[in-house]
């Protein structure tokens, strides 16, 4: 199905500075006269933050093929309640996380072989593919130091094994595709607003170029 408004995906592995990007990225838009709709994964709606609950806490223990069907739940709630009416109604959503991270986090972290995972996560989203993807790189080591020194509590994907989180950044580092971008996610908050900003206005220049610096 088709739609008037502009999708956006803020991905990465731990620490790599989704939230944090978000917020100023947002209101940059606002300056250019572009109201974003905000959303999580999982989240933004009460089911799917119900979901994040039981997927995040470290005393909750699920198996991989149960992991990913509570995120494709919330997924599938999130863009049948939230996504795409704002997309049809023309508005702007950005996202922090969606589909590329069941194909990171349960295809290459968890090793779910891919004719489970494609098509799951074809039908939770309905088909819905971003219009631009912003991948943030970063090593390891410097999301889970950022983890620490922010004073995060360590959730129940935080606290998996180096191995699993260097799976994660592989597929990550390696991800391309139409609309896909990759950031530095080592560059200073100021600079990695700007270089967001620049793919978020060459790909939808239309709505955003009133607004360049």
């Amino acid at each position: 199905m088709t739609h008037t408004g502009f999708f956006i995906v803020l991905e990465g592995s731990e620490g790599s500075g989704k939230s944090t990007l978000t917020g100023p990225l947002a209101a940059r838009m606002r300056d250019a006269g572009v109201d974003p709709v905000l959303v999580r994964e999982p989240g933004a709606t009460r089911a799917a933050e119900l979901a994040r609950q039981a997927l995040l806490d470290p005393e909750h223990t699920l198996g991989p093929v149960a992991e990913l069907f509570f995120y494709l739940a919330a997924r599938a709630d999130l863009v049948q309640q939230v996504i795409r009416p704002a997309l049809e109604a023309g508005r702007v959503v950005i996202s922090d996380r969606f589909s590329m991270s069941t194909e990171a986090y349960q295809l290459a972290g968890r090793g779910l072989p891919a004719e489970v995972v494609y098509p799951a996560n074809r039908a939770a989203t309905g088909g819905l593919v971003p219009d631009l993807t912003l991948v943030l790189d970063l090593p390891p080591d410097v999301g889970q130091a950022r983890q620490v020194a922010g004073g995060k509590r360590l959730d129940r994907l935080d606290r998996e094994s180096a191995e699993f989180h260097r799976r994660v950044i592989d597929f990550y580092l390696a991800v391309r595709g139409d609309g896909v971008r990759h950031l530095d996610g080592c560059l200073p908050p100021d600079r990695l607003l700007q270089a967001a900003w620049e793919e978020v206005v060459a790909a939808a220049p239309e709505r955003f170029a009133a607004v360049r610096g």
